[in-house]
């Protein structure tokens, strides 16, 4: 029981869910797009919000700045978020235009407010839970989008619900968070995407 809580915090990892997103998107999105440029834009989300993280990651743990890639302490979560907000923008203003892709800018402009929302919290001493931020803004995006392309996705929707409820039960389990800092975390992510709705739904 202990291995299956443990493998949600590995399965919906923060750093994975804005590419989980993308992916949902272009799964049940009705326009044609070009898979070259499909690619060309997932690889992009990859490269900056997995791959460079990662990097960073090892390069602060090298100069003594982190001890964890669970950014355990609130003093090791100043820096990842300020970069993670500086990607973030990269990612508005180089990979998705808000005309073309709409669904996907905003979704990104959500998710640097929610990343915003959790630095300005960590200085005044309040850590969220980054898997429950990164996983319930993917499910309000994708609760979105079904509204928005009329499409019938409640299987999907079940399916993340549950991830939202196993993700909960495994920082729990862990002890890496109190229940405020999840419920806490869930809120920081689900508002910016619903005050961004007004923007593309």
């Amino acid at each position: 029981m202990s291995f299956f809580l443990r493998l949600a915090a590995y399965l919906f990892h923060p750093l994975l869910m804005p590419l989980l997103g993308c992916l949902l998107y272009y799964a049940i999105t009705p326009r044609f797009i070009e898979p070259e440029i499909m690619q060309a834009r997932l690889l992009a989300v990859s490269i900056i919000t997995i791959f460079i993280p990662i990097i960073t990651f090892f390069l602060l743990k090298s100069l003594g700045q982190t001890s964890s890639i669970d950014l355990k302490t609130i003093k090791e979560r100043k820096i990842p978020l300020m970069i993670q907000c500086i990607l973030l923008l990269l990612i508005i203003k180089v990979v998705f235009d808000p005309y073309d892709n709409p669904e996907l800018y905003y979704f990104f402009v959500g998710i640097l407010f929610s990343v915003f929302t959790a630095l300005l919290l960590i200085f005044l001493k309040f850590k969220i839970s980054f898997h429950q931020m990164g996983i319930a803004g993917v499910t309000m995006f994708l609760i979105a989008l079904g509204v928005h392309f009329k499409v019938n996705i409640l299987l999907t929707l079940g399916l993340l619900f549950i991830a939202n409820g196993w993700v909960a039960a495994s920082r729990l389990h862990t002890l890496s968070h109190t229940s405020v800092e999840l419920i806490v975390g869930f809120f920081v992510a689900i508002i910016p995407q619903l005050i961004i709705l007004n923007f593309w739904l």
